[in-house]
């Protein structure tokens, strides 16, 4: 299984498209690989999801992202993780043993596209 965890830093961002990186992690039994970090190549509409796809992501772990960027995960079979804070390593190891459940943090600003603003 791949964990992908959104990450400024080591920490895990709040804003999904906006992060600086993805953590990449491998769990084989119980062995979990260090992260792969992969920066964000750019923040454009529906690209991210089937980015992560692509490198074999099964879950993503969030502080928070847009609806369409969940439902596309979904579409594709990934499991998201939204409501996670704190350090990326600590995110994934609760997500492993079950203590990691998703908030739901859907971004309300998320829920249209920008057109070349932030938020």
């Amino acid at each position: 299984m791949k964990i992908a965890a959104v990450c400024d830093g080591h920490e895990i961002s709040r804003h999904f498209g906006h992060c600086e990186a993805f953590a990449i992690y491998e769990n084989q039994g119980d062995i979990v690989s260090a992260p792969n970090v992969v920066p964000n190549p750019g923040h454009r509409p529906g690209f991210l999801p089937v980015f992560l796809k692509d490198r074999g992501c099964d879950v993503i772990i969030a502080g928070g992202m847009g609806q369409a960027a969940v439902d596309i995960f979904n579409e594709h079979g990934i499991e998201v993780v939204l409501g996670a804070f704190g350090p990326a390593d600590d995110a994934v190891q609760a997500y492993l043993r079950g203590e990691l459940a998703s908030t739901g943090a859907v971004c309300a600003e998320h829920e249209h596209h920008h057109e070349g603003g932030s938020h």
